[in-house]
């Protein structure tokens, strides 16, 4: 059955309620639209029961034993609301951040690994997931005279799309599209580009299965097959907000000539940055997009072969 039509007035209408919203957050003062997301916290939690229930699911499955039902409750609310003022930096973020004043804002850690990586001449796929606020990381980053590339999924509403897609631009990425634009990618990496991406997404039956907080999730095979096949560098990087300060965390280096003499390289460099990823989230496990269901397929057991 042939997808319905969308309506371009629907969408320009959503369009436009987008750009009011965005006008009034950014007319508030900074304390005030964080009290606004603060009130939106509350009420996403009271009336988003579905993906409540699912971070409370996926919490208890991360940290078994480690929390009672409050304590994951009280974590669930600090998702919303991370987020919700997530949203809120990001409407304030160009004009309140600027080369001058980023450090009172943000921190590198591990510095050295992520500008030597930068300025190394070889090709870079920077790995980050949903976790802290990884739209800062690639703004500190576009401040510091750096230009990167960012895979992401076009939005369905192609006027929201365009107004996002320049609001990002405007901190020095440019967007690549999720499916489609891997030509782009291939000629970026052989240019000596950086291509950051997030990896943290449910792959379907068919991603490759690795261990995520001790249990199979499925994740995209693309990262570790682009590393290997264009022989590129990774840097694992997280951007979770402690003592008040983005820290914008270089938390492993990994390179596809390691793994030339390994029976499962794209495995393995999978399974690696996957660990990286979740040692950087248990630093502040309310920072991390748990709404999402990780977890959502697991391996099919294997059939067994009929007697003879």
């Amino acid at each position: 059955m042939a997808d319905k039509p969308r309506s371009a007035v629907a969408d320009y209408l959503v369009y436009f309620v987008v750009r009011i919203v965005v006008c009034v957050l950014q007319a508030l003062p900074f304390s005030s639209a964080c009290a606004c997301a603060r009130f939106l916290a509350w009420l996403a939690y009271r009336i988003d029961k579905r993906h409540r229930l699912v971070a409370q699911e996926n919490l208890a499955t991360a940290f078994p034993g480690k929390y009672s039902d409050a304590e994951i409750d009280r974590i669930v609310r600090g998702v919303y609301r991370h987020f919700c003022t997530v949203l809120i930096e990001i409407a304030h973020m160009q004009r309140k951040l600027h080369v001058y004043n980023w450090k009172q804002i943000g921190r590198l850690v591990n510095g050295d690994q992520l500008i030597d990586a930068m300025l190394s001449g070889r090709p870079l796929l920077i790995v980050t997931g949903h976790y802290g606020n990884w739209e800062m990381a690639g703004f500190i980053i576009g401040l510091a005279g750096f230009r990167t590339h960012a895979i992401a999924r076009p939005l369905d509403n192609p006027y929201v799309d365009d107004y996002l897609r320049s609001f990002r631009e405007r901190t020095g990425q440019r967007l690549l599209a999720k499916h489609g634009d891997f030509d782009k990618m291939q000629q970026i990496l052989d240019g000596g580009g950086v291509i950051a991406t997030l990896a943290d997404q449910d792959a379907g039956q068919r991603g490759l299965f690795v261990d995520f907080f001790g249990r199979p999730a499925s994740t995209h095979k693309a990262v570790a097959l682009m590393a290997m096949e264009q022989r590129v560098p990774m840097i694992v990087v997280g951007a979770p907000k402690l003592a008040g300060k983005y820290e914008i965390n270089s938390a492993d280096v990994i390179l596809p000539e390691d793994y030339d003499k390994s029976p499962d390289a794209m495995k393995a460099i999978t399974q690696r940055f996957t660990t990286d990823l979740e040692q950087l989230v248990r630093l502040a496990p309310e920072q991390y997009f748990w709404l999402h269901r990780r977890w959502k397929h697991q391996p099919q057991p294997k059939r067994k072969k009929k007697a003879a």
